[in-house]
């Protein structure tokens, strides 16, 4: 019996020779000093809000001023590690292609978030879900309508009215009446 393998080539997949973007020892930076800095504010805040014991127990900022600590001292560690580690080979975090395909997803999830302040969940959900499907998944135009105002109305009917959740509203929510 042979064995048979089966290749499946993803023609939307990102090429091999695309070029580095930023190395994984930058990352490793750069997140250890933002966790570092979340680390110091949340420190300084805990530590205001009082981070010691009183006749009745803890403060309030008692426990979450020494997580912070821990936060800090792990960020401090790692930032050391990597700042060693650095100076060995760089290895690629992301390359530029792959780098293009993360953007084709955050960017309209990022508008989407700014769109439903001012159209409401249900319009801007609709927006994105026909635009992902149409843009990124070339699917055809009437059937990315017709998903995404099926979708839409689930939505709708499962959140405001069988549930009667509050959701973001917009002006096409308000010319309806809800």
């Amino acid at each position: 019996m042979s064995k048979t393998e089966i290749v499946v080539d993803d023609p939307t997949a990102p090429e091999d020779d695309s070029p580095s973007v930023v190395s994984s020892g930058t990352i490793e930076i750069f997140v250890c000093l933002l966790l570092l800095a979340l680390a110091a504010t949340l420190g300084y805040d805990n530590w205001r809000t009082g981070a010691s014991w009183d006749s009745t127990g803890p403060e309030p900022g008692y426990f979450p001023f020494y997580l912070s600590v821990i936060l800090g001292g792990a960020s401090l560690y790692g930032l050391i590690v990597a700042l060693v580690a650095h100076r060995a080979a760089a290895e690629t975090f992301v390359t530029r292609a792959q780098a293009r395909r993360v953007m084709a997803v955050f960017v309209p999830t990022l508008l989407f978030c700014l769109a439903t302040q001012f159209l409401g969940l249900y319009v801007a959900s609709f927006l994105l879900i026909a635009s992902f499907m149409r843009l990124v998944g070339k699917i055809a135009l009437w059937k990315s309508l017709l998903t995404a105002v099926v979708f839409t109305a689930i939505m709708f009917v499962t959140f405001d009215i069988a549930f009667d959740v509050i959701m973001p509203k917009g002006p096409l929510e308000a010319a309806f009446g809800h």
